[in-house]
């Protein structure tokens, strides 16, 4: 099943372009690209996607702090990560985008967000928007859920409504992650990712 637009129109405007476009989004079956590339987390120490990794899976949320469709979905996605934990799966939530293009994305902010929605689990900054780039992310927020083997199983969006969380028919994340904590196939694996596009930050020069 896949989102519909009615679902989220007053928030499509503001899903603006980003500074530039990322490939074809990782497959379902591939492995997390950039597994261990550090990266700062809101704690201060630095961590990767490999660190953060569960016994039962990983699941990687693309987000950021500006965005009104990750303000939307933010409770939730706290409560998703936090639960994650307690089963065994690995979270890491990554913030790639350019606070030269929206301030309110930069690291403070992110501290500021991590402790107001009680994370329990790393807030990461991609600093070069490498590891979006590379996953293929085109928006926030954006999830990549990887089972026990490394596989991804799930990619997509929170759920079908962001607007309004007690009209939510279709929790396509939470349910994902409770399959992976149990060993059990997604059913849906892959749904589409509504949000702002991902601010990408400008290539490094050589």
């Amino acid at each position: 099943m896949r989102l519909t637009r009615w679902h989220l129109l007053p928030l499509a405007l503001i899903a603006l372009p980003s500074l530039a476009a990322s490939g074809a989004p990782l497959a379902i079956g591939a492995k997390a690209p950039m597994r261990e590339t550090t990266m700062k987390c809101v704690g201060g120490s630095d961590t990767s996607i490999a660190s953060a990794a569960g016994k039962n899976g990983t699941l990687v949320i693309f987000m950021c702090n500006h965005c009104p469709w990750v303000k939307a979905w933010q409770t939730r996605i706290a409560a998703i990560g936090n639960a994650a934990l307690d089963q065994g799966v690995g979270v890491i939530a990554i913030n790639p985008n350019d606070p030269a293009a929206y301030p309110e994305d930069d690291f403070d902010t992110m501290v500021a967000r991590a402790h107001q929605l009680g994370f329990k689990f790393c807030y990461a900054v991609d600093a070069t928007s490498e590891i979006a780039t590379s996953f293929g992310a085109s928006h926030t927020p954006e999830a990549f859920l990887f089972d026990a083997s490394g596989k991804l199983v799930y990619h997509g969006a929170v759920d079908d409504n962001a607007k309004d969380e007690s009209a939510v028919k279709h929790p396509w994340l939470k349910q994902a992650v409770s399959a992976v904590a149990k060993g059990k196939p997604v059913s849906d694996a892959e749904t589409k990712a509504m949000g702002c596009s991902i601010k990408f930050r400008a290539p490094r020069s050589s």
